[in-house]
């Protein structure tokens, strides 16, 4: 993944913390301290975000936004 792409729930978690390591603050900031479980190397954006009872779209946005990819 290139590190200027936008981040979609698609995107394995592992991989965008691998791809921007300022994010794993940004996803501990909205809940999710998964960024270090072994997990996050398998499981989407959406699948996380799922299982931390949160909205997807809106974490998503929040790591765009953080990281100031929605130019």
């Amino acid at each position: 993944m290139e590190a200027t792409q936008k981040i979609t729930k698609d995107m394995l978690t592992g991989e965008v913390v691998a791809t921007y390591p300022e994010a794993a603050k940004a996803l501990m900031m909205v809940g999710m301290g998964c960024v270090s479980c072994p997990a996050s190397q398998m499981e989407s954006l959406a699948d996380a975000a799922m299982v931390h009872g949160l909205d997807a779209d809106q974490v998503v946005e929040y790591l765009n936004d953080s990281l100031n990819l929605n130019d």
